[in-house]
Order: C-alpha cells, then sequence, then structure tokens
C-alpha cells in the first residue's frame, strides 16, 4: 500500500490528524505524521499562525523535507491546510515521489517547478483563503508543471471540514473527501505495482 508523510494545519497536531492518520492506517497504508511545532497545538487560527510566523516558512519546509529524507522513496505526500502547502513544497523536492494529496490548502508554484506526480485537492466551495482566481491560477500552474490535477469542491463547507473538532467540520464533506481520497491513494498503489512488475 502506500507510504504516506502527513503534515498538520497551523493549529499544530491536533487529535483530527492522528485520527486522520489512523484510519489511513486501517486501509492499509503506512502513515508518518511529523510534529513541525514541536509539540505546540492550539485552538485558534491567530495563534496557529504566529507560531507559524516564528518558526518561518522555509524552516517548516525544511523539516518536512528532513522528516521526508529519511522515509525513502516512492512517498505520497498530504496535508492539511498549511500542512497541504508544506506537502506542494516537499513533493517539488523529491524526484521519487508518488502523489501529493491536499486539503483545504495550496501553495505558490515557482515558475521552474516539475513534478508528474498525480495531484487530488479537496477545498471548500467558497474558501476564503482558497479563491476561484487563486485556484484557477493554481491549477494552470500545476499541469504546466506535469502534474496531473484533480480539484473536488465542497459547496457550503467551512474551511477545515475534516476536523470534527473544529467549527468548520461538515461530517458529509468530510466522508465525501475521505472515500474519493481512499480511490486516489489505491490508484497510486496501483501504479507503483504496475511499474514495479514491468522493471
Amino acid at each position: 500500500m502506500a507510504r504516506i508523510v502527513l503534515f498538520h494545519s497551523a493549529y499544530g497536531l491536533r487529535p483530527a490528524v492522528q485520527d486522520a492518520a489512523g484510519w489511513l492506517r486501517g486501509l492499509g497504508h503506512e502513515v508518518v505524521v511529523p510534529d513541525l511545532y514541536d509539540g505546540r497545538c492550539t485552538e485558534s487560527i491567530e495563534e496557529g499562525m504566529e507560531i507559524k510566523d516564528e518558526i518561518g516558512a522555509d524552516e517548516l519546509i525544511r523539516r518536512a523535507v528532513k522528516v521526508a529524507a529519511g522515509l525513502g522513496e516512492g512517498l505520497v505526500y498530504a496535508g492539511f491546510s498549511l500542512g497541504a502547502s508544506i506537502a506542494q513544497n516537499a513533493v517539488f523536492a523529491d524526484r521519487t515521489a508518488a502523489g501529493l494529496l491536499m486539503f483545504h490548502g495550496t501553495s505558490d508554484l515557482r515558475e521552474d517547478a516539475v513534478t508528474e506526480v498525480p495531484v487530488q485537492l479537496h477545498v471548500a466551495e467558497p474558501d476564503p483563503f482558497e479563491t476561484e482566481d487563486w485556484l484557477g491560477t493554481w491549477y494552470l500552474g500545476m499541469r504546466r508543471a506535469g502534474a496531473d490535477v484533480e480539484i473536488h469542491r465542497y459547496r457550503g463547507a467551512g474551511h477545515l471540514f475534516t476536523d470534527p473538532g473544529l467549527p468548520d467540520y461538515d461530517r458529509e464533506a468530510a466522508s465525501r473527501a475521505w472515500a474519493i481520497a481512499s480511490d486516489f491513494l489505491s490508484e497510486i498503489d496501483s501504479a507503483a505495482a504496475a511499474a514495479a512488475a514491468n522493471d
């Protein structure tokens, strides 16, 4: 099955992130959940962003890449909101990445970014952090980089709709997102198995 590195949101390593990892492990996947905040966790997005700014975006990505480098080749990078943007950046640093699974967030792309991984994004509609104009620009940028991209929208859901401990939570949207993500991971696993059989 897939080997996944799963990054938390700006709130830190909340129970919902560990629960998501447990659910993925229940499907047979291997999942590593780094704590990029060194044990700090918050109930406030404002405080979470303060922690993010204190550590610095470059340092968070450096920590993510360092963790991934110790896990070998063929990883699926995944994350929630800030963690999704970190996962995206980490993918571009890993030429052996197998996929990118993003919930609630994206990141800027460099003009010279190149990757051929399958990418799946799950995002609220509308989402104040991921506007229509931005998502169109992001999609075109990812396609230009060589990625195979899917975007799944969830009308009426809150930004972090997969976290049962937050006001954004939407049970129906979360259930649908995880079912689609499960199929995505199965496709990655099948592609990897087929490639190994042809070697």
